[in-house]
């Protein structure tokens, strides 16, 4: 695949922890897209984390970096664990996953979160709760308490420890992200709500007064809500069904993507997308990976849950390669699978076996190739 010029590059990154498992399940997909519908992907794999920093002292070696660079999509696995205890914290702060996003501009991180009804009973929220839940949660991703300066940890005159952090937002940069929210309830059922902290927090003031400015000069067809975070948090798990897409800062969509994931039945079913500004092309890089963690407790086990991992998929397949059916393929293989019963360990009822991470991504390709027979028949 790798030589054909017309197709589209994508870095392939396991990562640490369970990345790897779950992103192998990944590559079968694409490979099986690739090969069966004529997908034009061209993957390289690439690493990330302690093995290259143990062989070149770098966290992202050279030619990661390099396949980086020239890939329209990255598809990233995990960060993080036990095992970022071998590399010095100068070297994983040199080339963390956050220096990746701020390298690349991708300032807008995409979580979407849907209840599927095969699911509902694995949620630990009741299925009345449940139903019609679909929604998008646009988190800012490269500017917010995550980066700001100053930060650190000193010592006062007095002998207490003091940790600080900055929460800090430039007008320009509220204003894209929300642009890009807008934009995208524009093209779902036409309602945003922006989430805030601006009964305390002079940085969520300015985001507030941006957003509104925004919406009454370019999308007053869309309509606008606010809640703060704390009262978004509750919603979420009371009404999720009441949202569309949220958009908000870095921390509290990190915060409340997580809570969104008891509508999703687990963290492990949530994808995501990252995508930078729009380039001389007319394209955005992108990075798409599971909003789940490295999960180092059941690395190496076969037992992660690879659905976050092959649903971002979906997001690639429509957002960067402008291929709605490949995504519609995806997304109906994978209900499918659960609805025959495909669970994984953080999905599984009890008394029944759950699915490995390799048997489960057997599930979606069986499912796959019943469809593709089907259509061909």
């Amino acid at each position: 695949m790798s030589g054909a010029t017309n197709r589209v590059k994508i870095a392939v990154i396991g990562g640490e922890g369970i990345g790897p498992e779950v992103t192998d399940q990944s590559r079968r997909i694409l490979n099986w897209f690739a090969e069966h519908r004529g997908t034009p992907i061209a993957l390289r794999d690439a690493e990330y984390g302690k093995v290259p920093y143990l062989r070149t002292g770098e966290v992202i070696p050279a030619d990661t970096w390099e396949a980086i660079n020239e890939a329209e999509a990255i598809v990233f696995g995990a960060t993080g664990g036990p095992e970022t205890v071998e590399v010095p914290a100068e070297a994983r702060t040199r080339s963390s996953l956050l220096s990746v996003r701020r390298k690349l501009g991708l300032y807008a991180n995409v979580r979407p979160i849907f209840a599927d009804p095969s699911l509902h009973e694995a949620a630990p929220l009741k299925s009345r709760v449940l139903a019609g839940v679909d929604l998008v949660i646009v988190r800012e991703l490269s500017s917010g308490i995550y980066f700001g300066e100053p930060r650190g940890i000193e010592t006062l005159p007095d002998g207490r420890r003091r940790g600080f952090n900055t929460e800090t937002y430039a007008s320009d940069e509220v204003q894209r992200v929300a642009r890009f929210a807008f934009e995208l309830a524009r093209q779902r059922r036409g309602r945003l709500c922006s989430v805030d902290k601006a009964n305390v927090l002079e940085a969520s003031v300015l985001w507030r007064e941006e957003v509104t400015a925004l919406h009454e000069r370019e999308f007053p067809d869309v309509e606008l809500t606010h809640l703060y975070v704390d009262n978004a948090a509750m919603q979420l798990v009371r009404a999720p069904a009441q949202f569309d897409v949220m958009v908000t800062g870095n921390i509290f969509g990190d915060i409340l993507s997580d809570c969104a994931a008891t509508a999703a039945g687990s963290l492990g079913m949530l994808p995501s997308a990252s995508f930078g500004p729009v380039d001389r092309f007319g394209k955005r890089k992108a990075l798409y990976e599971p909003v789940h963690g490295s999960a180092p407790d059941i690395a190496g086990k076969g037992i992660a849950n690879p659905l976050g991992s092959i649903q971002s998929l979906s997001l690639l397949f429509r957002l960067t390669l402008d291929r709605p059916d490949d995504a519609k393929l995806l997304e109906a293989a994978v209900a499918a699978a659960l609805a025959n019963g495909a669970r994984t360990a953080d999905l599984a009822e009890a008394g029944k076996r759950p699915v490995s991470t390799g048997e489960m991504g057997d599930m979606v390709l069986e499912q796959l190739a019943l469809r593709a027979a089907k259509a061909a028949a």
